[in-house]
């Protein structure tokens, strides 16, 4: 026997959806008793986006069992949805906002760490070691891949909508508001490890000569043991940075 349920999907949740049912109420058939979860990744939005899932005006979970006539609302992780007297699906990810990217987003790893954001990344990650480091170090998956977003152990993610890099940083500061935690030049872009200033003496030996007659401050990471200097590659990411905090603002 085929069943009928009305969904209606809100906010960035219509991404994931044709022209045809963005924004509006329609009807979805099923055959006997499915999750809820399971539909709604078969319409094509994965859970992991979810926070919210109401059926006849009822908040359910994952779990509810769609049943015919069923009326759905599904809503999405959002900071602008006002959620406070009901229990979200997704968990609280902690005070520290932590980051693990897949493999097609290198560029945004390295402005995430730029802005000073823990972000782990390495272009030979697949997803099973992705989903692992996630679940171990509590961080948010960020990535272009749908797919991995519905493995069903994956508790925190997010679909990257943007193409290029520098609207992709925008887009993650104004998802999960953090324009006002950036902090500049505090982590390593090659390795995530955290920055510290060190005195020029103690790193002379190491640096070309026109860096050491031109250049008087210096950071070295505390992990890969690089060291940075305020030279024209920091103008350009100061210029950059700027910008992006300027465009959060308005």
């Amino acid at each position: 026997m085929v069943n009928h349920a009305t969904f209606r999907f809100y906010e960035e949740l219509n991404d994931f959806l044709p022209l045809a049912k963005k924004k509006v109420a329609f009807a979805h058939s099923f055959e006997g008793t499915p999750s809820i979860k399971d539909i709604i990744e078969a319409i094509g939005v994965p859970h992991a986006e979810v926070n919210l899932i109401q059926v006849n005006g009822q908040y359910v979970n994952f779990t509810y069992h769609l049943k015919n006539n069923d009326s759905v609302s599904v809503y999405p992780v959002s900071e602008s949805l006002e959620i406070s007297t009901v229990s979200p699906l997704q968990k609280k990810i902690g005070k520290e906002v932590k980051f693990i990217l897949d493999v097609h987003l290198g560029k945004l790893a390295k402005h995430l760490r730029m802005c000073g954001f823990d972000t782990a990344y390495q272009n030979d990650y697949d997803d099973k070691k992705i989903i692992q480091i996630a679940l171990d170090e509590n961080r948010i998956i960020l990535t272009r891949d749908i797919g991995l977003l519905k493995v069903k152990i994956v508790s925190h993610g997010y679909y990257i909508r943007e193409q290029n890099p520098k609207g992709q940083l925008t887009e993650v500061l104004k998802r999960f508001d953090l324009y006002q935690t950036i902090a500049p030049f505090s982590r390593c872009i090659k390795c995530n490890g955290k920055l510290e200033s060190i005195e020029k003496e103690k790193v002379l030996q190491d640096l070309e000569p026109l860096t050491q007659k031109y250049f008087n401050t210096f950071f070295r990471c505390t992990h890969c043991q690089s060291i940075f200097w305020e030279g024209s590659h920091f103008d350009h990411m100061k210029n950059f940075i700027n910008t992006i905090t300027n465009s959060g603002s308005r």
